[in-house]
This record gives C-alpha cells, structure tokens and sequence, in this order.
C-alpha cells in the first residue's frame, strides 16, 4: 500500500537508542514489525535541525511549515494533544491519531473536558497504552464514544526461554525519586542487607534532581543504561522491583521484567493494576510489606521459580502483536477499498418512521422490511422512530422544543451507539450539527425516500426538503428513476432501488391454487399513516378503478381504499391479498419512471399475477413473462379478461415472476447494495441497478 504515514515524537523526545525515551522505544519497536515500516518518518526534534526549535509550539510550527506541500495520507502524534489542531488545521485532509503514554488530565489541551471532546472530534483514532489512562481521559465526559478509542500497550520482544543461569539481583528500575518508590526500596534493602548479604541490590537508572543517597554497600546504583542492556540484565537477575508511589500510567517493568523471567513486583497503583496477572502486587506500599516478600521470595526458591515462570507464560505482550494491532488500526483508517473491505458487520441507526402508533397496523412497511433485510445480513440496526418521538414528546410553551430534544437524542444515539452509518428514512427535522459529528466521526450518512415525485405530489415544501436532505447526505435511495435529478449538482448522491419483498412477510404462493375466491385484488389508500379515507377526495386512480367495475361486471374484485371501502392493513390486507389471482399496481401521479406503489412487493413477492403501467418503465429487469403491462384503460380491461380466463398461463408468469422478485428484489439485496453504496462493504451489481 503506498501510503505516506508521519509520526511525530514529542518534542526534546530521542530517536537516537542512546538516549531514548519510553514514547520512541513503543515507537520504534512497534516500527520495526509493521507491515508500513517502509511508509513511516519518525519526526523529531533532531531531524528538524534546519530551524530554530525552542518551545513545542515552534516545534509543530515548523513540522506543519516544512512539510505542508507533502502528501500525507496519516500523522500519528505520540503524547502532545497540543499538537493536533495546529496539524489539523495545516493538514485538514489527513487521518490523525493520539496515542497517550501519560495521564491525559496532566497534559496541556487534554485537562478539560471541552480540549478532550475536541480531540475525539478532531482526531481519527484515539489510543492508550492502558485502559487506566482511557479512563481517566473519558473522565466527566457524558455520551462518551469509545468507538473512536483503543488501547494498544507497551509491549516487548519476547525470547523463548528454557535454562538461565541467574545471579542473585534484585533491580530497581526507573527514576531515581520519592515518585517511584525508591526511597521505600533503599529503606527494605538496608532492612534486608542486615540479614542477608547473598543477595546484591541494584539500582538502574537517574534522578537529576537526586535526594535520596543509599549506602553504596548496599545499593549498586549504575545510572542510566539503554533498553538493550535493561533486557539482558532482566535476563540474569532473580527480582526487580517497580513499587510507584504516583499513578504510573503503565507497568513497563513488569512487561519487560517478566518476559525474561525476571519476577516483578509492582504497587498496586492506577495503570500499574494492569500488570496484575503478569507481577506480584504488594498489599501495601511501605518498606516494610516491601522487605517482608522479598524475604519471602529469596528463601522460598520453589515458589520464585514458579512465580517467574508463570508470569513468563502469562505474558501476552509482544512487540510482534501489538504492532499487528496498529497496523489494524492504519489499515483501518487509510481504508483502501480494493484491498480492505470485508465482511464486517456493521452497525446502523435507522432513523424513519417504524408505525408504532400504527399497533401492528403497518408491520410489512418499507421502513421494517428494510431493517429486516440489515438483520439477514447480520448487521446490527438500532431503530429509532422520528415520528413515535415527536408526537409523544410535545411542549405545551414552545412546540418547536421537541425538535430540539429529537436532535439531543440522536447525539446521544451516535455516541452510545457508535454506528458505522446513519440511515434516514423521510426525516426532515435533523440539524446540521448531527451531520457535521458524523463527518468528523467517519459515520456515513445515508437517506431513503419512496413517495412518488410526480409534481402533483412532490410539491414545492416537500421537494426543497429532499434537497436539504440530498446536500447533507453521503448517498439518497429513491424508488424512482434518479434521471428527474439530473440538473442537481448532488445527482451522482441519488441511487435508484426498488420496494423489496421479504421471505418473512411474503410468504404466499397464489400461483400454486387455481381455486381462489377473487380475481382482482385492488388496495390503495390515501396514506398509509393516516389509515383512513379522506372525505370528499378523489384522485386519478379512483376513475381508473370506476372503468374497469363498469368494463369488467363478471370480474370478482377484490377492492378497497375508494368507493366509501376503507383501506385495509396488517393481516387484513394479507386475509383477502392471499385469495386474490391477480392484482393491479395503480400508482399516483404522471411521472412513473421505475417509480411504483411499495404495495408490488407484496402483490408480486405473494405470486400473484400483477398488472402495472407501461411507464413505469421496469421491462428492464421485469419482462412481460414475468409482469404484465398494459399502456392504457382499455388495454388493461382487455389483459385482465384474457388472464382471467386463462388460469395455468395466469399461473406460469405469477410464478416467473414470483421468483424472480424473491431472487433479485428482496430486502436482503436492498439492504446489502445500500452497504456497499456507502464504501463500507463490497459494491453489488443487481440487475435493476441504474
């Protein structure tokens, strides 16, 4: 993958091994295994030696000036969360991650909570070297998103060993200073070295600022040494001792310690706690616990072996593995379409109108099929019903405050639930600010609209807010022909699919019985959500239905939804649909370019034998084996006898067409092509695709 990928070492922090400090050893290390390590430059204040350097702000300044006109495709800053709006403002169309060795509330631009809800805006990953310093960042932040988190932890290559000869060393490893306790291990050597002078206490490392001064017969201090010579002498050495009186952000000595069978012995303090399995933790942290299990552990050779060795084995921190666990986060990130997409389940919030209030009324709507065919695909849907909310949350003062609280209630939504899209479904009251944290979160948004855009329908209000909707949106799902949308400078947003049926809901097969009561089944409404008929309305489709009761007197219909019949739902609708032969798919409005009544999914999905307009223009992947089109008032009274009198034909294209519809239309399909459309899951070609 020919990505380029900075990461950026705090400022005074060493790349050179001599001098190195923990944040370049985790970097380097992890460098060394990774998949990218030919993408990688290190930046540091050494390789920036062509400008005047004195603070962390000339630092990044510098970085961001010396390297603006370079494509970077990801920057990984390494402890300075001051640094990420400076980069993000010189590189605003790179990745950046944080990744967090200290504790974030010590660390300028991460104390408060406002910094670190910028940070988790901003950055595109955040990650800890421990899950006490997650924690402690998400620390008073409510609705925090993890998702955007990981907790990658210091690690260290571990040898295979079998037999070490080990001298009788008990190290001190790090600073030093009250801080780490080294004024509790100088005082337990002294107590221990007055009984037992076998052993040999040895100090590594330094203290610019030295206080404590042991006994030189009794402590061995021998300064600060390079990683290497730490490990080898890990490796013959008996115990070290890490015993941190402040909150260590992780137990580095236990990792290294343990993986040369080094027996550890920590505090029990903040991310030191970690490093439990892997160490053994004093009860308290005072010179007297502290000389008492060394005494212990110095006689009881048994059990220091065993201990050793179990600690060896219960290390599962190795520097190949955790560097397999960054480059899962880049890869993750970059996101190359041609090489990394998988099979990986994602999560969605639906957000239309499920018909609660509708009490079952409205089960097989397009809104729950197509949550249906997410779930077949083993998805995970979080369904949340806009329309359920707003009427059952309305303010007596100020109407326009559930709006308010629907808005609040998706955020929390997208921070709880943390999905990888945003899915809308014929909403229109979502702010700006819910569109803007998906873009900031790499949350795809995506839009559904199935109503008729026929200029008799789609009016002038309804219209501007599909296109607000269009403008804010990844990508719009309409179930008519997107060709109308042409002019629009968002037209390649707006993807034709079709109203799919479901093996769960359409479960009939009329075709199979040549002995049903009805011929002609006709439903039709005056809106689905309304559930009755409007007094004193008529519409086109009503003079089209009179002709054909005149025209067709021997016909047995079926009919609801005009002539004073009210509409029909749920089991209803299934009760007289599964003894019906035929069906007629009249839909509103002129314009019918693919455009249908979402009620041909269940007429075709039951098999039963449909009649639909030639306008619709859907010969293209339903031919008239399979579907029957008429072109006028007078042609469809003359198909309609014709079948009517002809069962086993009848009979042979509502099967054609039955099982064409359940192999290329279903909600499963539907809801696979969405997922691909949104780059998150690999691009299917159905045959109906525009």
């Amino acid at each position: 993958m020919n990505k380029k990928i900075y990461i950026i070492l705090p400022y005074k922090e060493s790349i050179n091994q001599n001098t190195a400090g923990a944040v370049s050893l985790y970097v380097n290390e992890n460098k060394k295994y990774s998949k990218f390590k030919k993408n990688i430059k290190i930046i540091s204040s050494e390789n920036l030696t062509n400008y005047n350097i004195f603070t962390n702000r000339n630092y990044i300044n510098n970085f961001c000036k010396g390297f603006k006109n370079q494509k970077i495709d990801l920057i990984e800053v390494h402890n300075r969360p001051e640094y990420i709006n400076f980069i993000k403002k010189s590189f605003p169309n790179c990745k950046i991650t944080l990744t967090f060795h200290n504790d974030p509330l010590s660390l300028r631009k991460s104390k408060n909570i406002k910094d670190r809800e910028n940070l988790i805006n901003v950055c595109a990953k955040i990650i800890f070297i421990s899950r006490w310093i997650q924690q402690r960042f998400f620390t008073g932040l409510k609705n925090a998103n993890y998702n955007k988190t990981n907790i990658v932890y210091h690690a260290v290559n571990i040898p295979k060993l079998k037999k070490i000869n080990k001298k009788k060393n008990i190290l001190f490893v790090g600073k030093l200073n009250e801080s780490k306790g080294y004024n509790i291990f100088v005082k337990a050597a002294k107590k221990f070295m007055a009984i037992n002078k076998s052993w040999n206490f040895i100090a590594v490392g330094n203290e610019p600022r030295k206080k404590i001064f042991p006994d030189k017969k009794i402590i061995n201090e021998i300064g600060y040494k390079k990683n290497k010579y730490v490990l080898k002498l890990y490796q013959n050495s008996e115990i070290s001792v890490g015993n941190s009186v402040w909150n260590e952000p992780l137990g580095r000595i236990a990792i290294e310690s343990s993986s040369r069978k080094c027996l550890p012995i920590i505090s029990n303090v903040a991310g030191l706690k970690e490093s439990k399995s892997i160490a053994y933790v004093l009860k308290k942290n005072n010179s007297t616990e502290l000389f008492n299990v060394i005494k212990k552990l110095t006689e009881k050779t048994l059990l220091r072996k065993k201990l050793q060795n179990q600690f060896y084995d219960n290390n599962k921190l190795s520097i190949q593995l955790t560097s397999k666990q960054i480059d899962k986060i880049r890869l993750d990130l970059l996101h190359d379409l041609t090489n990394n997409i998988t099979a990986k389940k994602l999560k969605i919030l639906h957000i239309a109108n499920f018909n609660e209030l509708s009490e079952g009324r409205l089960y097989y709507s397009f809104a729950n099929k197509l949550n249906n065919g997410f779930l077949k695909n083993d998805n995970l849907v979080l369904p949340f019903s806009d329309r359920y909310f707003l009427k059952t949350n309305k303010f007596l003062f100020d109407p326009r405050d559930n709006i308010k609280l629907f808005n609040l209630k998706i955020m929390n939504y997208l921070k709880n639930f943390a999905p990888d899209i945003l899915l809308i479904g014929h909403v229109f009251n979502i702010n700006d600010e819910v569109f803007d944290y998906c873009k900031k979160n790499n949350i795809k948004t995506a839009a559904w609209f199935i109503d008729s855009i026929s200029k008799e329908f789609f009016n002038y209000n309804k219209k501007n807010l599909f296109i607000k909707n269009l403008n804010r949106v990844d990508n719009y799902f309409i179930t008519s022909s997107p060709s109308k949308f042409k002019k629009n400078r968002n037209y390649k947003k707006i993807k034709y699919i079709p109203n799919p049926c479901d093996d769960l809901i359409d479960i009939y097969k009329n075709f199979e019985n040549p002995n049903l009561e009805y011929d002609l089944f006709i439903a039709i409404s005056h809106g689905q959500n309304r559930g009755l008929l409007k007094k004193g309305k008529v519409d086109e489709r009503e003079k089209t239905l009179s002709y054909l009761s005149k025209k067709l007197p021997n016909i047995k219909f079926a009919e609801f939804g005009y002539k004073g019949i009210e509409p029909i739902w749920g089991e209803n609708y299934f009760y007289y649909l599964k003894k019906s032969k035929m069906s007629l798919n009249i839909s509103r409005g002129k314009y019918q370019k693919l455009y249908s009544s979402d009620r041909i999914s269940s007429l075709i999905g039951n098999g039963l034998l449909v009649f639909t307009n030639i306008k619709t223009e859907m010969t293209k992947f339903l031919n008239n084996k399979e579907i029957i089109y008429y072109s006028n008032k007078k042609d469809l009274v003359k198909k309609i006898l014709f079948y009517s009198q002809h069962d086993s034909l009848r009979s042979q294209i509502a099967k054609k067409g039955y099982l064409k519809y359940h192999k290329y239309f279903s909600n499963k399909i539907i809801a696979n092509y969405i997922c691909g459309e949104t780059g998150l899951s690999r691009k299917i070609n159905p045959i109906w695709k525009q």
